[in-house]
């Protein structure tokens, strides 16, 4: 299937797509503070809010990415799942 009609398809079953890009809507509950706090680093960088959220969990995960801890518990986490997985195969 092409990307295009990849895309239609799942437009009619309600997938949302922006600049050609699959999106995934959240809710977030901040409280007062941290909301404010947001609020004023977005004004200062002049960027939306949106942005301000996605560009923080992008250094936030790319953070994670570096610290060989993490990296620890992803690579056991994978192997647990694999083990499950196999198990739902037989």
């Amino acid at each position: 299937m092409s990307s295009k009609r990849f895309k239609q398809a799942n437009r009619a079953k309600g997938d949302a797509w922006y600049h050609g890009t699959m999106t995934k809507n959240l809710t977030v509950r901040l409280d007062d503070q941290l909301a404010a706090d947001m609020e004023a680093v977005a004004r200062a960088e002049g960027l939306s809010i949106n942005e301000t959220i996605k560009q923080a969990l992008r250094e936030s995960i790319d953070k994670r990415r570096q610290d060989p801890e993490f990296k620890s518990r992803l690579r056991r986490i994978i192997e647990e799942d694999r083990e499950l997985l196999e198990r739902l195969a037989e």
